[in-house]
C-alpha cells in the first residue's frame, strides 16, 4: 500500500525493510507493520543527505501514524509484537506452530497488517490534500 499509494517502485526499499517482521529481527520489539509504515513516510517525508531540506510535515505525518497504530493495536495493550503475536520467537517450536497452526494469532498480525497499509493510506491522503495541517 504505501508504496503503490506514492507511486513509487522500489524493490531495494522492500529488500530494506524484510526484516522487521517479528518485532525488528524476531526480537518481539515494536511491530514491523508500524516501522514499514513509517519507512514508506519516510521515503517522501524526510531528506536523502544532510545538504537537502528537511520536508516541514515529517513529525506531523510520522506522528499521526503512530497515533494511528496506537488506535489500531489498543486491543493488545502495545505496539509490540510480543504483545500482538505472543509468540516467543526464540523458541523454534512457538514460531512453528504461529506459522502453521489455523489456532495461531498469525490471523491478527495479518488483519493487522493490512489495517496498518489502510492507516498508512489515510494519513498519506490526508496529508496530500493538505488538510490545514491536521492529518488525523
Amino acid at each position: 500500500m504505501g508504496q503503490e499509494k506514492l507511486g513509487i517502485r522500489d524493490g531495494a526499499a522492500i529488500k530494506a525493510v524484510g526484516l522487521f517482521g517479528g518485532g525488528i529481527g524476531h526480537s518481539g520489539g515494536t511491530c514491523g507493520a508500524l516501522l514499514g509504515a513509517v519507512a514508506a513516510l519516510s521515503s517522501v517525508y524526510s531528506r536523502g543527505s544532510l545538504e537537502e531540506k528537511q520536508h516541514p510535515a515529517r513529525w506531523e505525518v510520522s506522528g499521526a501514524m503512530v497515533r494511528r497504530f496506537e488506535d489500531l493495536t489498543s486491543e493488545f495493550g502495545g505496539t509490540r509484537c510480543i504483545d500482538i503475536a505472543r509468540v516467543d520467537w526464540n523458541d523454534s517450536s512457538a514460531v512453528e506452530a504461529f506459522r502453521s497452526s489455523p489456532d495461531s494469532r498469525r490471523a491478527v498480525c495479518a488483519r493487522l497488517v493490512g489495517e496498518t497499509a489502510q492507516a498508512l493510506g489515510e494519513v498519506i491522503g490526508q496529508a496530500d490534500s493538505g488538510s490545514g495541517g491536521n492529518v488525523e
